[in-house]
């Protein structure tokens, strides 16, 4: 995935200022595809010149005033190209495993604490993306564009389960006598409903 991508799809989603695109990006596509506010505003300006975005006439020219885009035809053909695109998956690139084999040779001292603390995180990760499943996706949002978003989310509740048993594992084979798990945010409801349906 790149940038522009990202920008076109928020921008089909729903027409936005860079400000407003800003915000959405903190709140969902970048959970998953992340980037600064510069790199965002430096992009729309791209995808304006290459002609598939434009900027909205307002109705009262303002100065100062936020400018609202919009997709145009040749920005939906692109961002449709390359959803049929093929594309590799990136090979992995993690400090945290890199530091990991780096204590293999000189030592684990202060790893343990840093495996907690990255424990902590990913916990936190996982009880917010729970909170957005429970707000956004109850039952009845069954339309294919909801399906979508919601295995997108579900791909990275997904990933924080796999790296809260993974760090409860390397704590524990490290000699940590702590036991993560007890931590563990609950279920939300429509985890819990998912998972007993498909018992």
């Amino acid at each position: 995935m790149s940038l522009p991508h990202a920008i076109l799809t928020a921008l089909l989603e729903k027409p936005s200022s860079g400000l407003e695109l800003t915000r959405r990006f903190d709140r969902s596509i970048g959970y998953f595809w992340s980037s600064t506010h510069q790199q965002i505003y430096r992009e729309l300006g791209r995808l304006e010149g290459a002609g598939f975005i434009r900027a909205l006439p307002s109705a009262q020219p303002a100065r100062g005033q936020k400018k609202e885009y919009e997709v145009l035809p040749a920005g939906r053909a692109e961002l449709t190209a390359w959803v049929s695109t093929a594309e590799d998956p990136k090979p992995a690139r993690d400090a945290l495993l890199l530091r990991m084999r780096a204590a293999a040779v000189v030592g684990t001292h202060g790893l343990g604490s840093e495996l907690r603390r990255h424990l902590a995180l990913h916990q936190e990760q996982l009880a917010e993306y729970a909170g957005i499943e429970e707000r956004h996706f109850p039952p009845e949002k069954d339309a294919e564009e909801d399906r979508l978003r919601h295995l997108v989310l579900r791909a990275g509740i997904d990933l924080e389960r796999f790296w809260i048993e993974w760090l409860a594992r390397a704590i524990t084979q490290l000699g940590d006598g702590e036991t993560p798990f007890e931590d563990c945010p609950e279920e939300g409801p429509t985890e819990r409903e998912n998972r007993e349906k498909g018992a």
